[in-house]
């Protein structure tokens, strides 16, 4: 991992979430299940923990667990603002070298073009400051071309990994293997 692990210190989890309208509530209950097994891994580890809530369409905005996992919207996706609040955030109020920052996004993984640069440029900065900076693709269209390819193309971090999860089942064992290396990076089934 980039960042070395600071025991016995404070932990944060940064959950960012596609809410645009094609993210339902099936999306969002898988969503929902893998934020709640990182909480409590970083609970475990560490004395101090905080949970920042980040729901995006084409804008992003820090909002509270209940609008996070229930307000649904419509409209566009652009990945890479839910991307930039969340480093607004860090710099704001989580610096490295105290926080250790975990960091997940979960998406269906529909993502305007015209963003997919900027999306993987930010990524990569989020992986410079997190101990673990994750994506995970829920119930993604099929046939669909999702960032997920551009992920895999061009973000090659180690503290990087990607899952899917189509069903609730996916959800254990996509968690088991992030964490089976303990951040390292790759990609979980």
């Amino acid at each position: 991992m980039k960042n070395e692990i600071r025991r016995n210190s404070n932990g944060v989890v940064i959950c960012i979430m596609d809410t645009s309208g094609s993210m339902d509530q099936t999306r969002k209950y898988l969503a929902r299940s893998f934020y709640f097994l990182l909480y409590q891994f970083v609970r475990y580890r560490y004395e101090q923990v905080e949970v920042v809530f980040i729901a995006h369409t084409t804008e992003a905005k820090e909002v509270d667990e209940q609008e996070f996992f229930h307000k649904g919207e419509s409209g566009g996706t652009f990945i890479s603002s839910g991307y930039a609040k969340a480093l607004e955030i860090i710099e704001e109020r989580y610096n490295p070298a105290v926080w250790n920052i975990y960091a997940f996004h979960c998406s269906d993984g529909d993502n305007w073009e015209q963003d997919d640069a900027k999306a993987v440029e930010l990524a990569g900065k989020l992986c410079e400051l997190c101990n673990l900076f994750g994506y995970g693709e829920v119930a993604a269209h099929h046939g669909y071309s999702t960032i997920r390819r551009k992920f895999q193309e061009q973000l090659n971090q180690d503290n990087f990994i990607m899952a899917q999860m189509q069903t609730k089942e996916d959800v254990w064992p996509a968690f088991k293997r992030i964490l089976e290396k303990d951040g390292a990076g790759g990609e979980a089934p």
